[in-house]
């Protein structure tokens, strides 16, 4: 029986060691949620088709989050962390860009379209808390 995933996340950064064991990524922007990332998460990598990577390629868990101060003086600002991630298991099948694409209904309450939206529609690397019903999606590729 598959393991019930509660807390999920996802990261979509620029990878260079796509088969590494452990993964370090410094002060990332978080959105969605993203900010609430704790030890002992679940989170799903992306690496970044803006940078040369094919989408999804690794689950993990979350070993270590610093959360990065603001700076002063500037009113709005983005959250961001530094974590470290350690892989888990490598993705048997491809899902990036291309693949979720076609999902652009915003309110159609699928997971495709959650990941499209909150990981594709803007361009930016980035740490989201996705839903448990993706995350229940993602887990499917491994």
């Amino acid at each position: 029986m598959a393991r019930q995933i509660d807390r999920v996340f996802v990261i979509k950064a620029e990878v260079h060691d796509l088969d590494a064991d452990a993964f370090t990524f410094s002060a990332q922007k978080t959105m969605y949620d993203g900010k609430l990332i704790a030890v002992g998460d679940t989170i799903f990598l992306f690496a970044s088709e803006n940078q040369g990577g094919m989408g999804l390629f690794a689950r993990g868990v979350v070993a270590s989050v610093e959360h990065i101060a603001g700076k002063p003086d500037i009113e709005r600002q983005t959250p961001r962390v530094s974590v470290t991630i350690k892989r888990l298991a490598k993705a048997k099948r491809r899902l990036g860009r291309i693949e979720l694409k076609p999902f652009c209904n915003w309110n159609d309450g699928r997971p495709q379209t959650e990941l499209n939206f909150k990981i594709y529609r803007q361009a930016t690397n980035k740490i989201v808390g996705a839903s448990a019903s993706t995350g229940a999606f993602l887990q499917g590729f491994f």
